[in-house]
């Protein structure tokens, strides 16, 4: 807000610290500034105490077969899951991927390093389509959420939107089978609830700014992720449109 931000009731901005867990968050940065890529991922999970039961991890491709791969995955939690995936594909690649991201985790300096950062709607959105086109013709493997947002709850199902076309069309351009990955998840009842009134009736995305809080609810749990096998990147012919062959990935990771 610049500086409009003094108008801001104190209060007000007491809340919000509370709400983003601002002490926790910084005390965990401070504590691990040693660490970037993915001991500092390991370490997040470590602090949230995530037990991860992986299954179908032999569908991971082998890290020498010389190809470069794109991981799609749903977007359950909106932030541990993305943790917990970079984590895995992180150590069994030797931190050879890269996310990409929300530009608004550029300012957690551990995952930085990892990012190719993305904002739709400010200056830098000029940049996007260059920077994606770099990322993936890099020598790194991509991960990626096609939803772009966590995933809503509607008529009673949680589920991501509909996913972009984007992995397909570069992942065809650029030669990368595609590994489908389900993650398994959910956030409160609370969040679907005040996203879904954000979807409907605001101009921004205020459920955002509580996923920080959705990520201390999920602490101590176990998630089971679900890689499936890679789907060639030849797949993707002119029998259906790149947003076809999008909806048809998303399919399948909700069938692992």
């Amino acid at each position: 807000m610049g500086t409009k931000a003094k108008f801001v009731p104190g209060f007000l901005v007491g809340w919000l610290k509370r709400i983003v867990h601002q002490d926790q968050i910084n005390a965990f940065i401070w504590d691990n500034r040693d660490k970037t890529g993915v001991d500092w991922l390991e370490a997040v999970a470590k602090y949230l105490d995530m037990t991860l039961d992986i299954v179908g991890k032999e569908n991971l491709p082998d890290p020498n077969d010389g190809k470069r791969y794109t991981f799609v995955s749903n977007h359950p939690l909106g932030g541990a899951d993305g943790i917990a995936l970079g984590a895995i594909i992180g150590r069994h690649y030797d931190a050879r991927f890269r996310y990409l991201v929300n530009d608004l985790l550029m300012n957690l300096p551990g995952l930085a390093p990892l990012c190719i950062p993305i904002n739709k709607t400010g200056s830098q959105s000029r940049n996007f389509p260059a920077m994606v086109k770099a990322g993936f013709e890099s020598g790194n493997h991509i991960l990626m959420f096609p939803a772009g947002l966590c995933s809503r709850k509607r008529n009673g199902v949680i589920c991501d939107i509909p996913w972009t076309k984007t992995f397909i069309s570069k992942s065809v351009e650029y030669q990368r089978d595609v590994v489908p990955i389900h993650f398994g998840g959910q956030n409160s009842n609370f969040f679907y609830r005040l996203a879904n009134f954000s979807d409907r009736c605001l101009p921004f995305n205020l459920a955002m700014l509580f996923l920080a809080d959705e990520m201390y609810k999920n602490v101590h749990k176990t998630f089971v992720v679900k890689i499936g096998k890679p789907i060639p990147w030849q797949t993707f012919d002119k029998s259906k449109s790149p947003m076809e062959w999008a909806q048809f990935v998303r399919e399948q990771v909700y069938n692992l």
